[in-house]
């Protein structure tokens, strides 16, 4: 199996109990938390990313965060350059946590949605 990345935030319930789902599947040595708030992707990662989940921006974007509103987003819903740009400059408003196993990736909401790429 190739290794196990989570696009991790130790701040929230979801990703702590997604992050701790995967450990009961795969090796700590398999396993690559990357916190994406101290490392928020490019717009060019993030891109390749909804490639591997099968998903537009939009269903990714946080759209109850403040930024969301005060960065006029809304308007931009279709436009996953400008939802790209923006979860880059303002990584909280990605989606968390996101798992990624090889060419595939899943939304950990709710966590059992990652099971499929673990087995």
């Amino acid at each position: 199996m190739p290794k196990v990345r989570i696009l991790h935030n130790p701040r929230c319930t979801k990703s702590r109990q997604t992050l701790a789902l995967v450990r009961q599947h795969v090796a700590e040595s398999e396993l690559q938390v990357v916190e994406y708030l101290k490392a928020p992707l490019t717009a060019e990662e993030l891109s390749a990313l909804a490639k591997k989940l099968g998903l537009p921006a939009k269903a990714f974007v946080r759209k109850k965060e403040p930024e969301f509103a005060e960065l006029g987003l809304a308007d931009k819903l279709d436009d996953d350059a400008a939802l790209f740009a923006a979860m880059e400059s303002t990584p909280k408003l990605m989606e968390r946590p996101i798992v990624i196993v090889g060419r595939r990736a899943a939304l950990g909401r709710p966590p059992e949605n990652v099971l499929s790429l673990l087995g």
